[in-house]
């Protein structure tokens, strides 16, 4: 008996093109609000991707100098002269900057976890953004006669937040993250001392 569900090769086909109807359907919306791919574009400002982001760390990731050799105590040393601490400086932070970058987001991340009050101020700069933006693929934020684009929509869920940051001391965090990071930094490339094959790059530099 013949029916209106497909069968076989063709249930398949049919189930595919409804997959991509689903996924698709966010160009096909006037407001661009129909799809699931709005979610992958809510919380990044134009030109930048999920993708972008992870490829972003990866490369991070491979250009990681191993742990084991970053901290070996072994290799640590008073710097003899001002002329050396600059060279290791320089050096070191050109060698280390992905353990560098990690060690930055890790402090980041330590004093987001350990203080509740600005995990509330980052929660509620979050939602404030996500409603604006919401609000913003509804119809047109206009102000003063401008679109609000999506800087000025996160500069505008920033303002509403203001207070809670304020609250929650986020100045003294930033601060707190800035002094421990040049200090781990610091310390690190001033102390460390260069690998061979670096020395010798320095030796046949021309004066």
């Amino acid at each position: 008996m013949p029916s209106g569900a497909p069968t076989g090769e063709n249930c398949l086909v049919d189930m595919d093109s409804k997959a991509g109807d689903l996924f698709g359907a966010e160009e096909a919306h006037p407001t661009g609000t129909g799809g699931a791919g709005i979610m992958a574009k809510l919380w990044l400002p134009k030109g930048l991707s999920v993708s972008m982001a992870k490829e972003w760390i990866d490369r991070r990731r491979m250009s990681i100098r191993p742990w084991a050799s970053f901290v070996d105590q072994r290799k640590f040393s008073k710097p003899r002269n001002f002329g050396e601490l600059c060279q290791r400086m320089v050096k070191n932070v050109d060698t280390f900057n992905s353990n560098y970058t990690f060690i930055f987001l890790g402090l980041i991340l330590y004093c987001i976890i350990s203080s509740p009050m600005l995990l509330i101020a980052l929660a509620v700069f979050a939602g404030a953004f996500y409603i604006i933006h919401l609000k913003s693929l509804e119809s047109k934020l206009v102000i003063m006669g401008k679109e609000l684009t999506v800087p000025h929509q996160m500069s505008l869920a920033g303002a509403v937040s203001l207070p809670v940051f304020w609250l929650a001391g986020a100045g003294a965090a930033v601060f707190w993250v800035l002094g421990a990071t040049l200090f781990v930094i610091g310390s690190h490339a001033a102390f460390r001392e260069l690998e061979a094959s670096e020395m010798e790059e320095l030796l046949m530099e021309p004066v």
